[in-house]
């Protein structure tokens, strides 16, 4: 078993954890359902494992067992971006910069920690402890940022979804490559 298949069981398993990552990551396991079917082009197999509130879906890439199986995340307006280079990367990434979409937008990396401190000013605390429960390294929202960014250039052309009932149009990229 790898450490992502054993995160994604323990997330399962544990009420208090997938609560936790349901805010502020917006990481809820409860929303699997895809608003579409998606298809990469490599053939690749696309596992759904959680959904946002926004209807967007987050996938495990690959066979399961598999070296590596990169995390993309694809919103329901019709973007996508690779978000991890596996599950733990993924949540890492989640617990840490929570707003890591707007990252996208060019917002910087510290104006999305002070908007979450602002709304939520136990977050740092609840962070290290989600962290720790979830036998995750601490890192800093530059360096989550940091590799998003790199994670995020791998996306095309491999990790690009399509979709097959339209004509297999790919989704845009949310980071300009």
């Amino acid at each position: 078993m790898t450490a992502s298949d054993d995160l994604l069981r323990r997330i399962e398993q544990d009420p208090s954890l997938s609560a936790a990552l349901a805010w502020p990551g917006d990481f809820e396991i409860d929303r699997r359902d895809p608003v579409e079917d998606l298809v990469l082009p490599t053939g690749a197999p696309l596992l759904p494992i959680a959904g946002c509130g926004a209807g967007g879906t987050y996938f495990l890439c690959g066979e399961a067992g598999a070296g590596e199986r990169p995390v993309l995340y694809a919103d329901s307006e019709g973007r996508a971006t690779l978000i991890g280079t596996d599950l733990v990367e993924a949540v890492t990434l989640l617990v840490v910069l929570p707003c890591w979409r707007d990252l996208a937008k060019g917002f910087p990396v510290d104006a999305l920690g002070s908007e979450v401190r602002a709304d939520h000013p136990d977050f740092d605390t609840e962070r290290d402890a989600l962290l720790n429960a979830l036998g995750l390294a601490p890192t800093s929202e530059e360096e989550a940022a940091t590799r998003l960014r790199a994670i995020a250039a791998r996306t095309a052309p491999h990790y690009v979804p399509r979709v097959p009932d339209d004509d297999y149009l790919p989704y845009d990229l949310y980071f300009d490559e």
